[in-house]
């Protein structure tokens, strides 16, 4: 039977670390296995994945376009059909959309669209949601309150 007291790894899938500058016959004596002198050969001397060898790097030839806005909200996004599982006249906010794990923070401000269909009323407490789902959850008789 086994148990922790005798379990071991099975044959040949464990193996010793390789030990390099032991001498030349480990096969990994003299330089190590880093090939000859320069940068690569140092310790510590490695090089960015990105550097190009002192030629003007591909982010700095492209151009840039557009804007970023650094001031965007950016809105966790909630559709109807994602309300199905509440219960009847039950209140939605943030607090319960993480809780049901439908928004991955309860600190990012949340959107509801409209893609999906709801039967049943509620009453939806959110920073922001679209007319169409709106006028959804206002025809199955419930309510959205914007934070």
């Amino acid at each position: 039977m086994i148990d922790l007291s005798n379990l071991k790894p099975a044959a040949g899938s464990r193996k010793k670390k390789q030990r390099v500058g032991r001498g030349n016959a480990s096969g990994m004596g003299t330089t190590s296995g880093r090939g000859a002198k320069g940068q690569k050969a140092r310790s510590g001397g490695s090089v960015p994945q990105w550097f190009e060898g002192g030629q003007m790097p591909i982010y700095r030839r492209l151009p840039k376009r557009g804007f970023k806005n650094r001031f965007r909200t950016e809105y966790a996004v909630v559709n109807i059909r994602d309300l199905a599982g509440f219960a009847q006249g039950s209140v939605v906010d943030r607090a319960v959309l993480k809780e049901k794990g439908k928004i991955p923070s309860v600190d990012a401000p949340v959107k509801l669209l409209a893609d999906g269909d709801i039967a049943i009323s509620l009453t939806v407490r959110l920073d922001k949601a679209s007319q169409a789902a709106i006028d959804k959850i206002v025809k199955a008789g419930g309510a959205f309150e914007q934070l």
